[in-house]
């Protein structure tokens, strides 16, 4: 049996049982989750080992401050940046990229707007010549070689899952629609030092002890099906296998993969996937989004930035994640790729595991991150379990 550590309020007890469940029958290694319900939190639980170990109980175990990788969840964080660029005046969705980036023009998208490249809009999800992990990470020649590619569709035109070049597009926005200051810095000026999370795009060596070590690890086989179903022509990890595909170019814009274990790449300010958080701060980072929350901080979204993050801007068959995808700015919406508590819900899932998102009906921000990284992309058998946990505490 796993030791679980924390508290749940009255009421959301089924969170903590799908939780236990999720290290007995879903191969959890080390895992957090948090729930806020009308800003103020109601779970916050950690259990396992910090270290990926294989059974969950060896090693360092996960503490009250473990905070983890949780690749794309950082999207949503991402994209709150530029959206709160917007609140405050200082840059507009529907300008051409160009207008702060002169040099991103070049090759055909000189049409490309703040609003497509946060709804994966800019037709540049790859790189024709990948890079390196050291040259991926040391925040100049991204944003040169994204600059310099050529569209592999009409901008505008179609969307398609920017999994990796997320990194350098939105970061080099965010500084330059910011006055020079790199995204990092700017989710530490302006998100969570306001609100005292423990979250970062680009990590303070001094805060390296606390991540928790990734390890890849099985994902078991679901029940057994009552009766046949129809499987589909593809799906995004059979079309990440096809080396010719989008998919592949788009999730290996960085090649070889870095190591995410590296404290080098916990350093990186990569916008797209190298974002570190606790639960708690991932939970609260999206209360905020939605309402006061107690204690530090106060609201980030207005009500109309709020309105606008969440309205749907591309829906349909993604030409990256060969399936049909929903995006608002930035954030994924609640649909048959990205399930999250209803069809009011927006947030992001992290490929392997980490969920984080907000539902306004409701009032709840959820935040779960692990180290046990399965082969999903956007809808995790474990968070998935929790999601349903929620649903059910609030009937």
């Amino acid at each position: 049996m796993v030791d679980v550590h924390g508290a749940v309020a009255e009421g959301f007890e089924p969170v903590r049982e799908a939780f236990v469940r999720n290290f007995e029958e879903r191969g959890e290694r080390g895992a957090a989750v948090a729930l806020y319900r009308d800003g103020r939190k109601v779970v916050d639980l950690w259990a396992g080992s910090a270290d990926g170990d294989e059974d969950g109980g060896g090693g360092a175990p996960w503490a009250q401050d473990t905070a983890q990788v949780v690749r794309s969840a950082t999207k949503g964080v991402a994209a709150a940046c530029l959206l709160l660029l917007h609140q405050r005046g200082q840059l507009d969705l529907d300008a051409p990229v160009g207008t702060y980036w002169p040099e991103f023009k070049a090759a055909g998208k000189e049409r490309v707007t703040f609003r497509d490249a946060l709804a994966h809009r800019a037709g540049v999800p790859a790189l024709d010549t990948p890079l390196a992990p050291a040259r991926a990470q040391d925040g100049v020649s991204g944003p040169r070689a994204l600059a310099a590619q050529a569209p592999f569709w009409a901008p505008g035109t179609d969307h398609g899952y920017h999994a990796q070049t997320y990194s350098w597009l939105i970061g080099e926005l965010v500084q330059r629609a910011s006055g020079g200051r790199p995204i990092g810095r700017y989710v530490a000026e302006e998100i969570a030092r306001p609100l005292g999370l423990d979250l970062w795009i680009g990590l303070p060596a001094g805060e390296e002890r606390r991540v928790g070590r990734i390890a890849a690890v099985q994902t078991p086989p679901p029940p057994a099906a009552a009766g046949l179903r129809a499987r589909p022509k593809r799906n995004v990890t059979e079309a990440y296998d096809d080396p010719s595909s989008l998919t592949r170019r788009a999730f290996g814009a960085i090649d070889p993969l870095p190591d995410e274990n590296d404290p080098g790449y916990h350093a990186a300010q990569l916008a797209a996937s190298g974002g570190i958080a606790t639960a708690r701060s991932l939970a609260r980072f999206y209360a905020a989004l939605i309402g006061e929350v107690e204690g530090p901080g106060a609201r980030l979204f207005a009500p109309a930035t709020l309105t606008s993050a969440r309205t749907p801007e591309s829906e349909g068959p993604d030409r990256v994640l060969v399936v049909n995808t929903r995006f608002g700015l930035g954030f994924m919406l609640h649909g048959p790729a990205a399930p999250l508590l209803s069809p009011g819900s927006f947030g992001h899932p992290g490929r392997g595991g980490s969920l984080g998102f907000a539902d306004p009906g409701e009032g709840v921000a959820f935040g779960y991150v692990t180290n046990g990284m399965q082969k999903n992309v956007t809808a995790d058998p474990r968070a998935q379990a929790l999601v349903r946990a929620v649903r059910e505490c609030l009937r």
